[in-house]
């Protein structure tokens, strides 16, 4: 079963405003998701750029999403727990909750992989866990997953890479 997950901000395979980027306000994209099994106990978010010069790097992480809540607004909060429900793990920037696209000045265009996955099962880890502590805590518990893929390429150099 596939998820539909949808944001105003870009459609499938487009670019990515700038605000939503370290070159803007940095601020997350609008989300929404439709089209999960009914027995979905928990969805989790992964934003991930596997375009990255040294691998997959992973650009948010947000678990235990209670499945009544079906988007999320620009500019969610960085704070470790969600008034949803939902827990935030830590980025590559070593910072919890969303980091935005922010490739290296020059290089190719990169992908973003905006992934959501429901689960049968919570996941109960502590806020601040990495994508390498939430995806095996995932196995065996993904009934359904969806992805968004919005594209960036920076033109000058900027002080973060990734």
């Amino acid at each position: 079963m596939n998820v539909l997950i949808t944001s105003d901000a870009f459609l499938e395979g487009e670019a990515i405003p700038t605000k939503y980027t370290c070159d803007g306000d940095d601020l997350s994209p609008d989300l929404r998701w439709s089209d999960f099994p009914p027995n979905t106990k928990s969805l989790v978010l992964i934003c991930e750029d596997p375009d990255a010069p040294s691998g997959t790097f992973t650009h948010w992480v947000l678990f235990d999403l209670p499945p009544k809540v079906t988007e999320l607004p620009e500019g969610v909060s960085t704070a470790e727990r969600l008034a949803n429900g939902a827990v935030q793990g830590q980025n590559d920037f070593t910072r919890i909750g969303y980091g935005g696209p922010c490739p290296p000045p020059n290089d190719s265009e990169h992908r973003y992989y905006f992934r959501i996955y429901a689960l049968d099962t919570d996941l109960q880890l502590q806020a601040g866990a990495r994508r390498e502590d939430v995806v095996p805590a995932m196995v065996g518990h993904v009934l359904a997953t969806g992805h968004l893929i919005g594209t960036y390429k920076r033109k000058q150099a900027q002080t973060r890479g990734a």
